[in-house]
């Protein structure tokens, strides 16, 4: 059972190359720090995927002991855990998120 759950998380953190588990979806964000946490990934243009964790009860208390970080938003690239909101408003403050995060594609013209 518990191998199911960590295949399930593997898969899920690997879902998108930048994975946000939050509260709530990045329209609604049901906390105040998943509200922050998009807001800072939206001013930086990084494209990122969500998974709402209100959504499935097994996937909110798994992915605790999956990643050994006890709260939420917890945001992953390429499947890495790079932390929660704190961790993110050091990476912004020190300029690093910008290289760690995957941009949303610019739109491009060609004539």
């Amino acid at each position: 059972m518990k191998e199911d759950l960590n295949l399930r998380l593997k898969k899920l953190t690997h879902a998108a190359p930048c994975m946000l588990f939050m509260k709530g979806t990045p329209q609604e964000p049901r906390c105040g720090f998943s509200k922050q946490m998009v807001e800072i990934l939206h001013k930086h243009n990084i494209q990122f995927s969500s998974f709402d964790i209100f959504s499935d009860e097994e996937v909110r208390q798994g992915l605790k002991a999956y990643s050994s970080w006890p709260t939420y938003p917890q945001l992953y690239v390429s499947g890495e855990l790079i932390g929660g909101l704190d961790i993110i408003k050091e990476l912004e403050a020190s300029e690093e998120l910008d290289t760690i995060c995957p941009k949303a594609a610019e739109n491009l013209y060609f004539q």
